[in-house]
């Protein structure tokens, strides 16, 4: 604990025993027999049907002789694969430490770089994601490193894995990496609403024109990212790249059925698609509590909201009446709003004290609770005020707390209460499932959804980025700067362009029936109307509208 490098150390550790778990766990499964119901026939079922292993599989099935069924018995076990162990660093939360003392250590210990390199000395050899923007303290670390340098073969042991939102940000972080002779392995464009946790909204960009960018630009983005990165391995004096390394675009946020992802892959041309949210009813992938889990079986559209409790300023997609929650809302009923701050991970603020302190905190609370009682505010304006202040929660501890709970963790005299942060697609699924199930449901062997009436993804993302920008527009009344004007404008532009594209693209998801596309697009043209009614009502931001 007192050790300098200790949160280095620890994760490194950390990560090296899991790698040494699921290797050991992965034998034996490839070890087990192939019968009904072992671990080995589990494996290759949950295969994707077009899998080549799921075919081999099938073959080995079908066959009745002896001697045949055990060569590709023998030739599955050896192709099997155990997944990439991949590690996620969130850019942002980068608080600077310090020693036992209380002197401030060296860049190199804060939590950001610290966890890069507890991930960087570990024996993995998978990638780390970064996500939520770029850190160019944490990005330039990186090259220190050396298992994040391809070899002669175009081979990297540890990859790199860029969340974005855009195409822009994408060759902008692409480039920053490049110009130190690496190479990025994955963009992995996430919608900016449509998901689960901090929701990094765009200007009003929709997740098809964005793919769409990306499609037509790949072989551009590829050829200018291997001559930068070529060019500063030279520069260094390292072995430059014959050709260019693996590079995939893959997408994620809100896909909620197998046809969906199918057609991101083949119309987009991604090598892969993300799913998250639904595996938090399956127990056997996610730890949460049974009280949580619950909750989010029975939630629906209206439990799950964009909320501002995150203490970074970020919207923060949320399960409505978590422990957490009620933990915060008792805490202000007895008069001491705040938490404890017991872990600090996201310490930012330094309106009131030198050393950054936490926005959720008691500590923050107080002291900004006793400034708004000193200000000019009449009721109204002093009560919004102080809930701005009060919503925010303990995030960095309570998403923590449910795997603690549901293990029997909690230590004696300690308390714990449960945040989860699901996306809006956790709406239309309510059935507690199976590893198995859920697998199944994605490769479209299995139907998960409930009944609610559910959107089209893109179509679901349009609905909230309108009431997001609603929302935009109200906090900028009544005095809205010329700067606020224009991205307003922008917003809007952006969005009906968005419209407009989709007006194109629904007819082409020739998989899915006449009705799904009817009525896509009609709720399409819902929230366009519903766009420009909005817009027309507010002609001080938004004079002179035309629109086709």
């Amino acid at each position: 604990k007192y050790d300098a490098d200790f949160r280095a150390r620890r994760i490194e550790e950390y990560l090296n025993l899991v790698r040494h778990i699921v290797e050991d766990h992965f034998e034996k499964v490839r070890n087990s027999c192939f019968e009904m119901g072992g671990e080995i026939t589990k494996y290759f079922e949950m295969l994707a049907n077009n899998s080549p292993l799921k075919k081999l599989y099938k073959e080995m099935l079908a066959t009745e002789d002896h001697d045949l069924k055990a060569e590709l018995q023998a030739r599955l076990r050896t192709l099997m694969k155990p997944g990439s162990i991949d590690v996620n660093i969130m850019t942002k939360l980068d608080r600077t430490n310090f020693s036992s003392k209380r002197e401030e250590l060296g860049i190199e210990f804060s939590d950001a770089l610290s966890a890069l390199r507890g991930y960087a000395q570990s024996t993995l050899n998978s990638a780390i994601i970064f996500s939520a923007g770029i850190n160019r303290r944490l990005y330039s670390y990186v090259e220190k490193f050396e298992d994040f340098y391809a070899d002669t073969t175009g081979r990297i042991k540890k990859k790199i894995v860029l969340k974005v939102s855009d195409y822009r940000s994408a060759l902008i972080q692409g480039r920053f990496f490049a110009k130190k002779g690496l190479w990025v392995s994955e963009f992995r464009i996430e919608s900016g609403l449509n998901c689960g946790g901090h929701a990094f909204a765009s200007d009003g960009y929709l997740l098809g024109p964005i793919l769409e960018e990306f499609k037509k630009k790949r072989t551009e983005l590829i050829e200018t990212l291997f001559k930068m990165c070529n060019e500063a391995l030279s520069q260094k004096q390292r072995p430059t790249l014959a050709y260019p390394p693996e590079l995939r675009i893959t997408a994620q946020g809100g896909i909620g059925t197998a046809l969906e992802d199918s057609f991101l892959l083949n119309y987009y041309d991604l090598d892969g698609t993300g799913w998250a949210s639904p595996f938090l009813l399956c127990p056997e992938v996610t730890n949460v509590d049974l009280e949580t889990l619950h909750k989010l079986s029975r939630a629906g559209e209206d439990d799950l909201y964009l909320s501002e409790v995150s203490p970074l300023g970020v919207p923060f997609n949320n399960l409505r009446d978590t422990q957490s929650d009620a933990e915060r809302d008792r805490r202000i009923t007895a008069g001491r709003p705040g938490s404890a701050c017991p872990k600090g991970h996201l310490v930012s603020n330094t309106e009131f004290t030198e050393t950054p302190i936490c926005t959720a905190s008691r500590q923050y609370q107080k002291l900004k609770l006793e400034q708004l009682d000193q200000a000019d505010l009449n009721p109204a304006e002093k009560e919004a005020e102080v809930k701005k202040v009060t919503v925010k929660s303990c995030i960095c501890h309570d998403l923590g707390s449910a795997a603690l709970l549901n293990n029997d963790l909690v230590r004696k005299g300690q308390t714990a209460f449960s945040a989860i942060c699901p996306g809006p697609n956790m709406a239309y699924f309510s059935r507690i499932a199976s590893l198995e199930q859920m697998i199944a449901h994605i490769y479209g062997r299995l139907n998960l959804l409930n009944t609610d009436k559910r959107p089209n993804m893109f179509i679901k993302e349009l609905r909230m980025y309108v009431d997001y920008f609603c929302k935009e527009v109200q906090k900028s009344l009544p005095q809205v700067t010329e700067k606020q004007q224009a991205y307003l404008q922008e917003f809007e532009a952006n969005m009906l362009d968005g419209i407009n594209y989709y007006r194109g693209l629904i007819p082409k998801m020739v998989e899915e029936t006449k009705e799904y596309r009817d009525r896509a697009l009609e709720e399409l043209e819902e929230h366009r109307s519903r766009l420009l009614a909005f817009v027309a009502n507010h002609p001080s931001i938004f004079p002179q509208e035309v629109t086709t």
